[in-house]
This record gives C-alpha cells, structure tokens and sequence, in this order.
C-alpha cells in the first residue's frame, strides 16, 4: 500500500480519498455528511465513519456523530493538493481525448503516485494546450489518433 507523509502524519491513498471527498462534498453542498462522502466514494457508511474517526485522531477533521465532518487546516491543505492534482490529470487526459469516465478514474490513480515536478509539468501543459493559439495542435492531435 502506497504510504506518503505530510508533518509527520502517515497517509495512505485511502486517507487521501477521504480528504479529497471531504472537501469536494464541502464545496458543493457547503457540509459534508457520512452518507454523501460514502456515497462519492461508493463505500458504506459504516466504513466512512471508521475513516472519519481515524482522520479526527490524526487531527485533520473535526468529525461530529450526526452532524458530518468539517476539514481542520491540515486537512484542507493536503485535500486541496489532492484536488489539484486530481483536477490538473483530468484535465490532461480530457486534453488528449480520453473520455470522462475513463479519465476521472485514472485521475484518481496517478494523483497520489506522481512526483510534484510531474504534476506541475502537466499543469503547465494544459495552460499552454488551452490557449486559443494553440487549438490547432489539439486538432492535430485528435486527427492523428483517427
């Protein structure tokens, strides 16, 4: 199992998931319950709450029985670079024709296994991909994958 480390707290990419769902189902809904965040993930809530504990422990969200979870500093620092990462891969994939379902999934993947270095390269590619002045090349692209 893939293990990183932020300030001294081990994470595993399942920690990682959870952050990263956490704050999409914050942005969204402006709260994040046990079902939604299950729900995202499609695991039980039983499970979510097993996480949610564990999360709290490590002092990255404030869980509260019956009322949802409420990312802590830390917390939100690392579900916002998951995000990030998992935003800028997407994206890239999108760029080069993957289609959505296919691209969000392995997204999910590559998020917690590229170096930082990486995912700043990419993101700098699909700024310049996205500008008006290089659609050209994209098409180019999508003739030469026909």
């Amino acid at each position: 199992m893939m293990m990183t480390s932020y300030r001294g707290k081990k994470l595993t990419r399942k920690t990682e998931d959870y952050l990263e769902a956490i704050l999409v189902v914050s942005l969204e809904k402006g709260y994040a319950k046990t079902r939604d965040v299950a729900a995202l993930l499609a695991v039980t809530p039983s499970s979510t709450v097993e996480m949610f504990i564990k999360l709290d422990k490590m002092g990255l969200i404030e869980y509260r029985k019956y009322e949802g979870v409420r990312l802590k500093s830390d917390g939100l620092e690392i579900a916002r670079t998951i995000k990030f990462r998992h935003d800028t891969l997407f994206n890239f994939l999108r760029l080069i024709g993957v289609n959505n379902d296919i691209a969000d999934r392995d997204a999910c993947k590559m998020e917690h296994e590229l170096d930082r270095e990486t995912i700043s390269a990419i993101d700098s590619l699909v700024d310049f991909l996205g500008r008006d002045d290089n659609k050209g090349i994209l098409n180019d692209l999508k003739r030469y994958r026909e």
